[in-house]
């Protein structure tokens, strides 16, 4: 048997292995070198810092174990990184701070959408809030009469002309910012309070 022979041998016995890892009815086929497809991630929240046990450690009752996981490329072999210095929070409810400037209220009307739905829970709590924050001046249904409204006179009532009209974006950019004399409540209701304050001036808006 020449060489030329053997290559054409060896070519039909790669073929047929190549072949035979294909996937297949229930078969799922074969995998060279299977860790370039299946890396083992380093698990942050769950990370496994003893070196001493091993890679493996079974140690648990159910018998399971855990693998020693933690990224010796990181300083102290960290598999969570510290965030990049700067790096914007968000708050506890998952809201970004608020970065309309304050003299683009008619922007923020127009481009903010209340996050909450108008849910019977929503309207109470936002109703509770604006008792708390805004009935001294707008009054308890929104009229403009509250007690501080009275001495200072001008408090627009919500249902009366352009007021009645105004977008819950921009509401809450008001609460936020403040307006004329109005000013801001940021430091006293969150973000989300904001939001259902603008909920429920929305139902004295269009009432009657």
């Amino acid at each position: 048997m020449n060489k030329s022979n053997i290559h054409h041998i060896l070519l039909i016995v790669l073929g047929i292995s190549l072949w035979s890892c294909k996937a297949k009815n229930d078969f799922p086929g074969l995998e060279y070198a299977p860790n370039m497809y299946h890396s083992v991630p380093y698990e942050g929240l769950s990370q496994i810092t003893d070196e001493d046990k091993g890679m493996w450690l079974s140690n648990r009752e159910d018998g399971l174990g855990e693998y020693f996981n933690s990224n010796p490329n990181n300083p102290y072999f960290m598999n969570m990184r510290e965030p990049v210095a700067n790096t914007v929070k968000r708050s506890e409810n998952g809201y970004l701070p608020y970065r309309i400037p304050k003299d683009s209220a008619d922007y923020a009307g127009r481009v903010l959408v209340n996050p909450l739905d108008s849910t019977a829970e929503i309207l109470a709590e936002g109703k509770v809030l604006f008792t708390t924050y805004c009935s001294t001046c707008h009054g308890e249904n929104g009229q403009g009469d509250g007690l501080v409204g009275k001495v200072f006179m001008g408090v627009p009532a919500y249902n009366v002309g352009r007021v009645k009209e105004l977008p819950e974006g921009q509401i809450f950019h008001t609460i936020t910012f403040g307006r004329g004399r109005m000013v801001s409540h940021a430091s006293q209701v969150s973000v989300e309070e904001r939001w259902k304050i603008a909920r429920y001036v929305h139902v004295l808006q269009n009432q009657n």
